[in-house]
């Protein structure tokens, strides 16, 4: 199927690619223009993650039930003499002219609340007043049916709030003065993430070329590659788009996601075009110069059949096997994972598409022009060197040399490789998981000043870290708050006051603490109705969950993974060691992640504040665990592929290892080698998550790819060589039924290598055990 779709696609490549293009740009204006006159990046959303539970539970006593939804925006004033005249004729002017805007139900102003008979402070303009009396805050509450916010009254509402704002500062221009709110927080993190997003692709497009350059010697085969991970980056973000109606994306989302699929397509691409070079070049030296045009027009049509059928259906089962591992996000709660893990499995059914059918469609139309040599093999000085790195393997190389190497003492040589992973990956037992906070707003943030303003000098007006809601007297709620503030690493607790008919405490925490307290407290609960809420709860809330999720995602992933490795090469021992191997490679990766974020190690390279991190955030640990071990499958698809390939034409399985990775080992090492780029490229962005994301990810490959896969996977394998292709006898029919396998065709084109050798019983036929004589098949 797959070689007759090849041939197919690059008969009619015209029309594929007529199609491809229509389809790209229709996403492309969708995703900036949309259909509704939002575009994507307008429907984009930064809440963060939240699941039900103690947290969420609070929150919703306190809101109350009055069916009005609202937002607000404030205006900060810090640093000024608060009874100052002309600041609170600013006040009233603003206050009077926003309460006359429609759509603004409420306007706060601290200044116009009387105080208390005994003078102190009114409790409800408490929170808007700085505690050293030098500041406020003017608090304007805005409609927002169902959470929609009018644009329109979002620009009036702020317009003229930043015209209060200049008038603070001309009577006093050492003010601190800004206007921040929650909309205007989103607006200004989607601000970020697109031009982390711009920034990324970059660094990292240029960056790729040229390393295609260097593989491929020329802009043609290179520029094929990339013009796919453009093809699959569009996709991504009309298929986001049309998510954003279905629920909430985030814009850590649009990143992943963007990544995702540019590194995979790179991968896809890089893997495809090498092959058909390499049997196109093996039909062409077969059928000699003489060749007429047709013939030679037919031979290309065969090595692009050739080439689907099999570097194809090996990016087939590699996306697959990435795509399954995705779906296991699909039993977490938090809408964000859930998110991404939709994003991600469309983008990877995107790259597999545009690497079975819009590549072949390109390889169809350039055809011999990319086995030619480039123009930039024909620089002085440059062309030995592009044929020295070029995309097709010699019979011996680097690789080879160090298989052999490495399989002369392939026992000491795994115990070595996984010693240092384990070695590694050692900061990881000390890891602490805890979603961020502040932390979480980059400087490059426009509100980034607010932020840090807002919790510095108005703690009150700021959404408490931990919170204690009881549905009780006064009085226990009032001994519930002062035993709670004995506790370690608290630093005190307010006297009660009632919201909603419940009676609420906030909590004040040492900084990062706030987890560690909040299950202190739910560990001796009081007799009466309570609940624990504020922001550290919900992360506790959040990490729980994901806890309880964790090990179901881990069984789907690992028995998918292990189903299609079994399906792929017919053995039950080579998906298990792939699998043990993954885990320790994705160990280290973690240990990296923990020693650079959580232990602040990166901080002055990747500039952030490592004291503002109380661990590693559990969106980050989930996404790395999962997309790790996607890609780390993925290379292991590259690998397997082709030591099955050698081994079913006849080769021992120690041979096999040997011209298997002699074969695939330029491919992978460049495919990682790019890969590593485009995660390095995003993790010089602003937004934490994905510097944290990056680095892991990228970590996670170059171990992967040199490492791992050079060294540990080549000497494991050779140590189980007698038994490495068992499998029980009632699985046997399965593989025969539904395995991947080498169909019948011309012969073509494998990776030259040492001639063919023959069984013992003269047999040689393909995927015979060494252990054992092939008997001879009826009817075949």
């Amino acid at each position: 199927m797959l070689r007759t779709l090849g041939v197919f696609i690059a008969r009619h490549r015209f029309t594929s690619l007529l199609v491809w293009a229509c389809t790209i740009a229709a996403c492309v204006a969708t995703a900036l223009f949309g259909i509704t006159g939002e575009s994507l990046f307008q429907r984009l959303s930064s809440a963060g993650p939240t699941v039900e539970g103690d947290a969420s539970q609070a929150a919703d006593l306190l809101q109350g039930n009055d069916g009005e939804d609202t937002v607000s925006l404030s205006l900060l004033v810090h640093g000024v003499d608060l009874s100052a005249p002309d600041l609170a004729a600013i006040l009233t002017a603003a206050t009077t002219d926003l309460t006359e805007i429609d759509g603004v139900s409420g306007v706060a102003d601290p200044l116009a609340v009387p105080p208390l008979p005994d003078g102190a402070p009114n409790p409800a303009a408490v929170p808007l007043l700085a505690p050293d009396g030098t500041g406020l805050l003017l608090n304007v509450q805005m409609e927002a049916p169902d959470g929609d916010l009018s644009g329109e009254l979002l620009g009036e509402v702020e317009d003229r709030l930043a015209v209060a704002a200049v008038d603070v500062r001309q009577i006093e221009p050492g003010a601190t003065v800004e206007v921040g709110g929650t909309p205007l927080l989103v607006e200004s993190l989607v601000a970020v993430a697109e031009a982390d997003l711009r920034k990324g692709e970059l660094i990292a497009l240029p960056i790729a070329l040229l390393v295609m350059l260097i593989i491929f010697g020329g802009f043609l085969a290179a520029g094929i590659p990339l013009i796919g991970a453009l093809a699959s980056i569009a996709g991504a973000l009309g298929a986001l788009y049309v998510f954003s109606y279905l629920m909430e994306i985030d814009t850590t989302v649009l990143n992943v996601i963007t990544v995702i699929g540019l590194g995979l397509s790179i991968d896809y691409g890089l893997l495809i075009v090498s092959r058909f070079r390499e049997e196109f070049r093996a039909l062409v030296e077969r059928a000699g110069d003489s060749e007429a045009r047709s013939e030679r027009h037919e031979r290309m049509l065969q090595a692009v059949g050739v080439t689907v059928d099999t570097a194809g259906r090996t990016v087939l089962y590699s996306g697959l096997t990435f795509a399954i591992a995705t779906v296991g996000l699909l039993v977490f709660e938090p809408t964000i994972i859930r998110a991404i893990a939709i994003g991600a499995v469309s983008v990877v059914l995107i790259a597999i598409l545009t690497a079975l059918v819009l590549v072949p469609a390109l390889l169809g139309y350039f055809g011999e022009r990319l086995v030619k040599p480039g123009l930039l093999t024909r620089v002085p000085g440059l062309g030995p060197l592009l044929t020295r790195f070029g995309d097709v393997a010699p019979r011996e190389g680097v690789f080879s040399r160090l298989t052999r190497r490495v399989q002369r003492a392939p026992v000491l040589v795994s115990l070595g490789g996984i010693a240092l992973l384990l070695l590694l990956g050692s900061p990881a037992l000390n890891i602490t998981v805890a979603s961020g906070g502040a932390d979480a707003i980059p400087k490059a943030s426009t509100q980034y000043g607010f932020v840090a303003a807002l919790n510095h000098y108005f703690p009150l007006a700021t959404a408490p870290l931990v919170q204690l809601v009881s549905d009780t007297d006064e009085g226990s709620a009032a001994a519930w708050a002062s035993a709670v503030a004995t506790l370690p690493n608290v630093t005190g607790t307010t006297p009660p006051v009632e919201v909603n008919g419940y009676w609420v405490s906030r909590v004040g925490v040492e900084q990062n603490e706030g987890p560690a307290v909040v299950r202190e407290i739910r560990d001796d609960r009081p007799d009466f109705e309570n609940w624990v809420g504020g922001t550290d709860a919900a992360s506790v809330d959040y990490v729980d969950s994901l806890v309880v999720s964790a090990p179901w995602a881990a069984l789907i992933i690992a028995g998918a993974t292990f189903l299609l490795l079994f399906l792929m090469t017919g053995s039950v021992v080579v998906p298990l060691t792939a699998l043990v191997i993954s885990v320790i490679s994705l160990g280290a990766s973690v240990g990296i992640l923990v020693w650079g974020f959580q232990e602040g190690n990166l901080a002055g390279l990747l500039d952030f504040d490592a004291d503002t991190i109380a661990g590693v955030d559990p969106l980050v640990l989930t996404l790395v665990l999962t997309f790790g071990f996607g890609l780390a499958m993925d290379y292991e698809m590259f690998l397997l592929a082709r030591i099955k390939e050698h081994h079913d034409a006849g080769e021992s399985t120690r041979l096999a290892i040997v011209t298997g990775l002699q074969s695939s080992g330029r491919i992978i090492s460049s495919a990682a080698l790019i890969i590593v780029i485009v995660f390095a490229g995003f993790a010089t962005g602003n937004l934490l998550q994905m510097k944290q994301i990056g680095v892991a990810l990228a970590v996670a490959v170059l171990l992967d790819a040199t490492l791992v896969r050079t060294i540990v996977v080549p000497a494991v394998m050779t140590a189980l060589e007698k038994g490495l292709w068992w499998a029980p006898r009632w699985m046997h029919p399965i593989h025969a039924r539904f395995g991947m396998r080498e169909k019948s065709r011309e012969p073509a084109a494998t990776t030259p290598g040492p001639v063919r050798p023959r069984r013992r019983d003269g047999s040689g036929r393909p995927g015979c055990p060494a252990a054992r004589r092939c008997r001879p098949t009826a009817g075949r």
